[in-house]
C-alpha cells in the first residue's frame, strides 16, 4: 500500500505544478520549455509506474487493503455505462470538437467519470486510494483550470461535426 501512496503522491504532486504558473514559468526559463516537457513526461510515466506496482501488490495479498464496501452487481451497469462518455471525453481534449469547446477542459471531465465508475464497483482501500486520488484531481484541477482560464493542449482550437465523429469513434 505505501508504494501505491508513494505513486499516487508523486504523480499528483507532479500534476499540481502546471497549476502553479508561477512555479511552471520558473522551472520552463531555468530547464529550457523541451527539457521541462521532456522531465514533465519521464516522471509522469514513471509516477504512473509505481502506481501500477503498488495497486497490483495491494491486490496481491497486500497488508491492509481492507474491504471498505460491496455494492450490488447492477451498478456494473452503470459504470460500464459511465465508461463510455469518459472515453469519449479523453479522446475530445486532443481532438478539435464541438464535444471539447462545450466541456471545456474534457480529460478532466473524462479522468472524473472513469474515476466515479470505479468507485462505484471497487470498494477495497487500494481501489479507493487510485481511483478516490484521481477523481479528486480531477475535480480540483478543473476548478484550477477554470480560474487560470486554462485552454488545454489544443488552446483555442475549436471544431465541427468531424472532430465529434471522431472523438466518439
Amino acid at each position: 500500500m505505501l508504494t501505491l501512496g508513494i505513486g499516487l503522491a508523486m504523480f499528483n504532486g507532479l500534476h499540481v505544478v502546471p497549476a502553479m504558473p508561477a512555479l511552471r514559468e520558473r522551472l520552463r526559463a531555468a530547464m529550457g520549455v523541451g527539457l521541462y516537457k521532456g522531465a514533465f513526461s519521464v516522471l509522469s510515466a514513471a509516477s504512473l509506474v509505481v502506481i501500477v506496482h503498488g495497486y497490483r501488490a495491494a491486490h496481491g495479498g497486500g497488508v491492509g487493503n481492507v474491504q471498505l464496501w460491496a455494492l450490488p452487481d447492477g451498478l456494473r451497469g452503470v459504470t460500464t455505462a459511465l465508461m463510455l462518455p469518459a472515453f469519449i471525453l479523453l479522446a475530445a481534449a486532443y481532438i478539435p470538437s464541438r464535444i471539447r469547446t462545450v466541456a471545456r477542459h474534457p480529460m478532466l471531465a473524462g479522468v472524473a467519470l472513469w474515476g466515479l465508475a470505479h468507485l462505484l464497483v471497487r470498494g477495497d482501500l487500494a481501489s479507493v486510494l487510485l481511483f478516490g486520488s484521481f477523481l479528486a484531481f480531477a475535480v480540483l484541477d478543473r476548478i484550477s483550470a477554470e480560474r487560470r482560464a486554462a485552454k488545454g493542449p489544443l488552446g483555442a482550437a475549436q471544431g465541427g461535426l468531424k472532430g465529434d465523429i471522431a472523438a466518439v469513434v
